[in-house]
């Protein structure tokens, strides 16, 4: 039995602190949850505090910049995911973890994946443990996968911590599968569409318009402004300013693109919540992963403040991710998580109440995972509604489109039909 020193919240929010037996981290907190003592800190009596999160991710981002991509193409979502359920597979079945690594390495047959279990192998038969392997290529292993490994090795469940991340990225997965079949259709047309429109309109337009005997002045606003356009785009790919002006547009959106995901990245996530439906998919995810990971982290015996900074990191949106940091703030102060969460006005209510109960009862990882469920079954049906609509927008835009340019055409020819009746 070994000793550690906490630091929890009671049910009434009151702040405690103590002292507690247990056979390690994990019963500890389980033992404290058991007596309605809502853990921030737990420590060992005689050691440093473990490193946070928070501080591993600071480290990854400071090697990141000299990380190198293994292989030739990289490693996928899709390659990750095999991994995480072949490692957690191997490791269900009884398997030792290093003869777990070297059975998945041999089975490999693309390049950089090989060559990302070799690293791997090398480091935990050099006395690293899995998850200090893993932290050395951050551009493959999130902080949250690290986090949650490293719980799994801690508590020696490190198969169930395994299948729960198979679980999380499977569900990222199947978003990003659905998205991108369900808008691969609309895209082409769309594309095909625009490139349709411009050679219309730089080359075949012009050359109907100098057939008809009228001068430019003398032809309706929309066919004016098609020409105009027309005449620009000829001249962006046939002179050598309109290859300037090209390469400054391409400049400019990349430019936008990186401010986008940088100092602009708050304002951009804000945005984005507020668009019709977008928004509520957007934030269907976010409280499902909040849910999930919130409630796997807890359940492996991770203190709510380790476990609210790797949170925040898997929503996707920095909006909601600085609301979590203000509550890892509050639950500093004592608070609870259920407050500031209902304060923030960015979470659903009913998020709030199970987390209120969780606390209240002790059994706050074991109702996130249930919530997880329900949130992801109607993250699904939200986005199931927003991919029946996107690609009607997109195709209605390219109607719009194409219509005005039926209609540009078509009025300078009424309108000289009806010249020549005058006469």
């Amino acid at each position: 039995m070994a000793e550690f020193v906490y630091k929890a919240v009671d049910r009434h929010g009151t702040t405690v602190t103590g002292t507690i037996e247990a056979v390690d981290r994990k019963s500890a907190v389980a033992a404290l949850a058991q007596k309605g003592r809502f853990v921030i800190e737990v420590i060992q009596k005689g050691q440093q505090p473990a490193t946070s999160p928070a501080t591993t991710k600071t480290k990854s981002a400071a090697t990141e910049g000299s990380q190198w991509t293994f292989g030739r193409g990289g490693i996928t979502s899709k390659d990750l995911l095999a991994i995480t359920t072949q490692l957690a597979t191997a490791l269900r079945a009884g398997l030792p973890l290093m003869a777990s690594l070297q059975l998945l390495r041999n089975q490999q047959r693309k390049p950089a994946v090989r060559e990302l279990l070799e690293d791997l192998i090398d480091a935990v038969s050099s006395g690293s443990s899995l998850s200090e392997a893993m932290s050395k290529h951050p551009k493959v292993f999130s902080v949250l996968y690290v986090s949650m490994v490293r719980v799994g090795e801690t508590g020696g469940m490190l198969d169930q911590t395994m299948m729960q991340l198979a679980q999380i990225l499977g569900r990222d997965e199947k978003i990003r599968t659905s998205i991108k079949n369900a808008s691969a259709y609309p895209l082409l047309v769309l594309g095909l569409g625009i490139v349709s429109v411009t050679i219309i309109v730089t080359f075949i337009l012009p050359k109907v318009m100098s057939t008809m005997d009228l001068s430019r002045s003398a032809l309706p606003l929309p066919t004016q402004m098609l020409l105009g356009a027309g005449d620009l785009a000829y001249k962006a790919f046939t002179r050598v300013e309109g290859w300037i002006f090209i390469a400054g547009v391409i400049a400019a959106i990349a430019y936008g693109i990186r401010w986008l995901k940088t100092d602009g990245r708050l304002q951009w996530d804000s945005f984005k919540l507020k668009i019709p439906v977008l928004g509520s998919v957007l934030r269907t995810i976010a409280v499902g992963r909040f849910s999930r990971t919130l409630g796997a982290l807890t359940k492996g015996g991770v203190t709510i403040l380790e476990a609210l900074s790797v949170v925040r990191d898997t929503l996707g949106n920095e909006l909601l991710a600085r609301e979590i940091d203000r509550v890892a703030e509050e639950v500093k102060r004592g608070s609870s998580i259920a407050e500031p969460l209902e304060k923030s006005g960015h979470f659903p209510p009913l998020l709030v109440q199970i987390t209120a109960v969780g606390e209240q009862t002790g059994r706050l990882d074991e109702l996130l995972l249930q919530a997880a469920d329900m949130f992801d079954a109607e993250s699904d049906a939200a986005i199931t509604r927003f991919m029946s609509i996107f690609p009607a927008i997109l195709i209605l835009l390219l109607a719009v489109v194409i219509g005005f340019i039926v209609v540009a055409t078509l009025l300078p020819m009424l309108v000289s039909q009806l010249g020549a009746v005058g006469r």
